[in-house]
């Protein structure tokens, strides 16, 4: 299918190895080019694994050049904000330029279709929630000012060199395929829904809550929890924007529904029927109090609309995977 290739930066990661599934069932072949530093060959299942790093602009050239895609989809990028305070050259180095490597060797070839992994982390506290496209980008993690550069280099080289452009930006991704077939693999794991599964199947584990005290009903964090397959689905829909002719632009992609950790806990309890033991630690830096999108432009631009609308029906998909994957326990 020479005409329905596209190339995966990061293929192998969480999101990135979802989207190849779901590309795969659209029709198209994804490729995937990735360096297996934080991803996993064996969730490379449906297209050919380019393994190389983003950092290297000849093996994004040879790449491209090879299998001549139609599109690049970007998403090998750091992300784990924590990492990103104790590290800000490695995220700076990695998610800005390795984005530069990836538009130059799409300038050098004929591909002109971009879909970007962007984040919500760009928008850093916002000033209202929903958060729209339009608010004010004031990033507080060295993590989303990586973004938010990473975006203003597509857009500066897209305008000089007719490259256009879709920045998802997507907030807390969750859940698993519920066939089982790949998941959340992440060594150390950061995020909030493996933690809480693993302190509700091994009582040995408890939950630290990061801030009790957060200007929010019950005092902890509120965020936008939006299934990995959903994400999937909307990069999809922005690749056939592109393909079809769309101009240069930003979405974001959310629930719109806000979820706080007690919420997310109290969620967990009731889909493995276990207890979780609580306990509650100072607020992390570079964490909003409230993140949940306004999600209207991608519906009315992209009839992006997720199918997981409930945090019960995300969760479940997480312990069905996290209950029966040796590795993530």
């Amino acid at each position: 299918m020479p005409d329905r290739r596209i190339l995966i930066t990061g293929g192998a990661g969480y999101v990135g190895s979802h989207t190849c599934k779901v590309l795969a069932k659209s029709g198209y072949l994804p490729i995937v080019f990735d360096n297996l530093s934080r991803g996993h060959e064996e969730h490379v299942r449906w297209g050919p694994l380019v393994v190389g790093d983003i950092l290297d602009v000849d093996a994004l050239r040879r790449a491209i050049d090879k299998h001549r895609p139609i599109a690049v989809m970007h998403f090998a990028a750091l992300a784990y904000v924590a990492e990103s305070f104790s590290d800000p050259l490695l995220y700076y180095r990695l998610n800005v330029g390795g984005i530069a490597n990836v538009l130059e060797a799409m300038n050098r070839s004929d591909c002109r279709n971009l879909v970007f992994s962007s984040s919500c982390a760009t928008y850093g506290t916002p000033l209202r929630t929903p958060i729209r496209e339009g608010d004010p980008q004031h990033p507080i993690s060295p993590y989303g000012a990586s973004k938010l550069h990473a975006e203003r280099v597509i857009t500066d080289v897209g305008n000089a060199f007719g490259i256009r452009s879709v920045s998802l930006r997507y907030f807390n991704a969750a859940g698993d395929d519920p066939d089982l077939e790949i998941g959340e693999w992440h060594l150390p794991e950061p995020h909030a829904i493996p933690l809480a599964i693993r302190a509700a199947l091994d009582s040995t584990n408890d939950f630290c809550i990061l801030g009790g005290d957060h200007p929010t009903p019950d005092g902890t964090a509120v965020r936008d929890y939006v299934h990995v397959l959903d994400l999937a689905g909307g990069h999809v829909r922005a690749l056939e924007y592109l393909l079809g002719g769309g101009l240069s632009t930003a979405f974001n992609l959310g629930s719109e529904r806000g979820t706080s950790v007690t919420e997310l806990l109290d969620a967990v309890e009731r889909c493995t029927g276990h207890r979780i033991r609580r306990s509650v630690g100072p607020r992390r830096v570079g964490d909003p109090p409230i993140a949940v999108a306004d999600s209207v432009t991608a519906r009315d631009q992209l009839g992006w609309n997720p199918t997981y609308t409930s945090i019960e029906s995300i969760v479940e998909t997480a312990v069905r995977w996290h209950s029966h994957a040796r590795y993530t326990l």
